[in-house]
């Protein structure tokens, strides 16, 4: 009897007979992860300083330059058969993949613990509108360690369960329906031509916003090959990928943006949510915080496949103890502002996969053989010098905007050092 696909080492590549998600699984499970409470809280952070016209620009350039350079490393998992953080030791080295890794674990488990303490307050909000504050089913204690014990039992079950059975199956239908029922609802509500002709207040820089939304799809670089390295072919990779996360984000922050200033003008998480709790007596909403247990699951999930790269124990319990962990956070800290967080993420792993791309698919030409180095040094300074140009360019340039640049910068020292660091050592064995 064959091993359940979730046992795999992270180390490993999946065999190419176990290599089962075609287009359709790969458009299901991204249109899912692209559809979140946080997604709509995002597009909210856009639509007071840039109004919708701007916003929705913003979202558009923003999720589909981001969506086109996710399904290009999701091209790489399919292309090795390893997870994101082993297939990092191709360009990076054996151990230079270790502080990557490192740090992927650490934004997991934040990120998890977000996606629990959304899908608490949402449901707490929920609760006390069905039936009073003080009830059980508004207790926000409840709903943690219940989205909690959820998102730790999906990630646990692995990623071949959750698609094929869960998501393929009737989850996607039931998040295309909250999501028309959303829209539905706000075209009949709400004036779309006077908002659309609402003067912004000028409190955020397009750029800005555009860093903001490309963060989202960037922001699942570093998990996407834990899930594409069980593609069948790199064209459904590819495509499947880039058009179900760019259909389900620029819908969903879209409607994030015109519910804020339709319905939410203070730009407050609760008036939002309560907006969005008015329509269709909160099924819909009960629906897409269902869906944000998903995205929970791929935090906890990958967190335990990155953690599996720096501890040799079996993905399983990793997750166990990370879903464990991921709640108790959930539990102490409270809901913060997480602009900030989005784009530290962009500051890392943004430059990261653009030297990672420009190795894989020009240096290495989509080759999979593992580099003989622990460390490879080009490919650290190049990085180092994406990180440092984001952070040059926020703190001095925010106008122009900071996550592109510095991919396009790291991608190309990457084909300098590269070429240069293997012209030596070509020079050096004749």
């Amino acid at each position: 009897m064959s091993s359940p696909i979730s046992t795999y080492s992270p180390d490993l590549a999946v065999p190419a007979d176990k290599r089962v998600f075609g287009a359709r699984d790969l458009f299901s499970l991204w249109f899912s992860l692209g559809i979140g409470l946080m997604v709509l809280q995002t597009g909210a952070l856009l639509a007071p300083g840039l109004g919708l016209a701007h916003s929705l620009l913003a979202i558009l350039l923003g999720t589909a330059v981001g969506v086109l350079l996710l399904a290009a490393v999701g091209v790489i998992g399919s292309d090795t058969g390893l997870s994101s953080m082993a297939a990092l030791k191709l360009s990076l080295g054996r151990r230079g993949a270790s502080l990557p890794a490192l740090l992927n674990l650490l934004q997991l488990v934040g990120w998890g613990s977000f996606e629990i303490i959304v899908m608490r307050d949402a449901a707490s909000l929920l609760g006390s509108r069905a039936f009073s504050e003080g009830s059980l089913l508004a207790n926000p204690l409840l709903w943690t360690l219940f989205f909690g014990a959820l998102a730790t039992l999906l990630a646990v079950s692995g990623p071949l369960t959750f698609v094929r059975q869960i998501l393929r199956k009737w989850g996607i239908w039931l998040l295309l329906a909250a999501c028309l029922w959303l829209t539905w609802n706000l075209f009949a509500r709400a004036d779309l031509a006077a908002l659309w002709a609402q003067a912004r207040d000028g409190s955020m820089p397009f750029a800005v916003g555009f860093d903001i939304a490309i963060a989202m799809p960037l922001s699942w670089l570093p998990l996407i090959a834990d899930y594409s390295r069980f593609g069948k072919r790199a064209k459904s990779v590819f495509g499947g990928t880039a058009l179900g996360f760019f259909i389900g984000n620029f819908w969903l922050m879209s409607l994030g943006v015109a519910y804020t200033l339709a319905f939410a003008p203070s730009g407050e998480v609760n008036a939002l949510l309560l907006a969005l709790a008015g329509a269709g007596l909160g099924i819909p909403l009960l629906l897409i915080l269902l869906d944000e247990s998903e995205n929970a699951f791929a935090d906890i999930h990958s967190a335990a496949v990155s953690s599996g790269i720096l501890l040799r124990l079996k993905v399983e319990h990793l997750a166990l103890a990370i879903g464990v962990l991921c709640t108790l956070i959930a539990c102490l800290a409270p809901l913060a502002q997480y602009q900030n967080f989005l784009l530290l993420i962009g500051s890392v792993f943004a430059p990261l996969f653009g030297v990672v791309l420009v190795d894989h698919f020009i240096l290495r030409r989509r080759s999979g053989q593992n580099p003989a180095s622990a460390l490879r040094w080009p490919a650290l300074l190049a990085w180092l010098g994406g990180v440092s140009t984001y952070h040059l360019l926020a703190n001095l340039y925010p106008d122009i905007g900071a996550t592109l640049p510095s991919l396009v910068l790291a991608g190309l020292l990457q084909w300098l050092l590269g070429r240069a660091f293997s012209y030596r050592q070509e020079t050096a064995r004749a």
